[in-house]
């Protein structure tokens, strides 16, 4: 299996990175919103398997203080197969000067993250744009 990493922007295809996190699935995000957000991230990472973009995830990060990991994606057929630890890693790597490095995990997933050495916050405390979807999808408590 011949697997490139690239760790920049330079000729992403919007459009398939969009597809994939619609396929991961991780729901719809626009190529236009994905280009600023990887854009405005510190540290990124895209695999690719030949042609074939497989993987991707990114990190906000101020370059002391904290780095926010998110975004991790895995083409369905690439599931399981040790890339999405492969991103998180990286992007631990990237990140492992900051004092405290962040993500929040989908439900159910919280499990995977413990493996690779991260532990739950007591006071973690968010505003999403749909908080009544972040409620019905277990990623928020309801007042």
């Amino acid at each position: 299996m011949q697997i490139q990493w690239q760790h920049d922007i330079d000729n992403i295809n919007w459009e398939a990175l969009s597809r994939l996190y619609r396929i991961a699935p991780l729901g719809e995000k626009s190529p236009q919103d994905l280009e600023t957000t990887f854009g405005n991230s510190r540290y990124i990472c895209f695999i690719y398997h030949d042609d074939t973009l497989i993987g991707a995830g990114r990190a906000l990060a101020d370059g002391v203080d904290c780095s926010y990991i998110c975004d991790v994606a895995i083409h369905p057929e690439y599931q399981s197969l040790g890339f999405g630890k492969q991103i998180i890693q990286r992007l631990v790597n990237f990140s492992k000067e900051h004092k405290k490095i962040i993500l929040y995990a989908n439900v159910g997933k919280e499990g995977f993250y413990q493996k690779l050495g991260f532990r739950q916050m007591n006071t973690a405390m968010a505003i999403f744009k749909n908080q009544a979807y972040a409620i019905d999808v277990g990623l928020l408590k309801d007042a």
